[in-house]
């Protein structure tokens, strides 16, 4: 359901921008984000500081977006966005000495601090190559092949990504994970 939470903005963005335009797409998507913030507030959580990035982001390019009625900053977001995350990672691990990956996940994995180090400059590459592939995909193609990469593109490829990253720390998994794992999978082989 979380995910889903996450996704819904940009759901709502690409089906009127499939009925409208990107100026129509870009208005929902603001509005979306800040109904998110206001859903954390209503219900008294604390606003995930990712979600406060993106809204400030989405509202800023995306009213560039609007008013000079220019899809550039529009499409600027996503590679900025992707770049943010990248350097955050990286900084927080060369500059400040701490890993964020490893801090959102060190509750369900246990995992030596090479391990970190590595999955954490993994999703910084990822991060990165993102913003590169949204900065070529957004200036090289036309405005559909753009919006259509956007949303399954990228968010395709963080889905694999994060299969991927998971898959290669199944090793690291907790002995009663596996076992549980490796007897579902027998069970659904029979």
């Amino acid at each position: 359901m979380h995910a889903f939470f996450e996704f819904f903005p940009l759901v709502i963005f690409f089906i009127i921008y499939k009925f409208t335009d990107i100026y129509w797409a870009t208005g929902s998507l603001i509005i979306m984000a800040a109904l998110q913030i206001i859903y954390f507030l209503i219900k008294k959580d604390p606003v995930p500081t990712k979600n406060w990035v993106f809204f400030g982001l989405i509202a800023v390019f995306g009213s560039l977006t609007i008013f000079l009625h220019d899809d550039t900053f529009l499409k600027w977001k996503v590679t900025i966005i992707n770049e943010f995350f990248a350097a955050a990672l990286l900084i927080s691990h060369y500059v400040f000495k701490k890993n964020l990956i490893k801090g959102f996940l060190a509750e369900a994995l246990t995992l030596p601090e090479k391990i970190w180090a590595k999955l954490n400059m993994a999703w910084a590459m990822f991060f990165a190559l993102c913003g590169a592939l949204n900065w070529y995909v957004a200036f090289n193609y036309d405005q559909d092949v753009w919006v259509n990469f956007k949303v399954f593109g990228l968010t395709g490829l963080t889905f694999v990504f994060a299969i991927g990253s998971i898959a290669s720390l199944y090793k690291y998994m907790p002995q009663d994970d596996k076992q549980d794992t490796d007897k579902k999978m027998s069970l659904s082989d029979e």
